[in-house]
């Protein structure tokens, strides 16, 4: 099985504009941002999609969401930020490599859509 495209970041086979890393994930800046901030917060071990994950992966779960606090708070974000994670084409899905999106600063709309 080929390497997905997050996993080619991670293994510094692919330049990214990295914002934070640790053990278990890694915080880069989207190249297509849909905010004035868009990072995409990549659990290190491979998660297809959210809708794949099992008991197992609880752990990595919950820390891709407290990074995301963590790294808000890194960067200054004083107003809220949304969390997003993609699931299926339907979603617009791009990279089977379950991943958090941190969109902020830029009054954002709702319903999403």
């Amino acid at each position: 099985m080929s390497k997905t495209l997050f996993q080619r970041i991670i293994d510094r086979e692919i330049p990214a504009k990295i914002e934070y890393e640790d053990d278990r994930c890694i915080v880069i800046h989207d190249i297509a941002p849909a905010a004035p901030v868009h990072l995409l917060i990549i659990p290190k071990s491979v998660i297809p999609r959210v809708g794949e994950a099992t008991d197992s992966d609880e752990a990595v779960l919950g820390h891709l969401l407290v990074t995301a606090g963590i790294v808000a708070k890194k960067i200054g974000i004083p107003k809220g930020f949304r969390l997003v994670i993609n699931h299926g084409p339907d979603a617009c899905e791009t990279v089977p490599h379950l991943h958090v999106h941190l969109l902020a600063k830029r009054q954002l709309t709702w319903p999403p859509g």
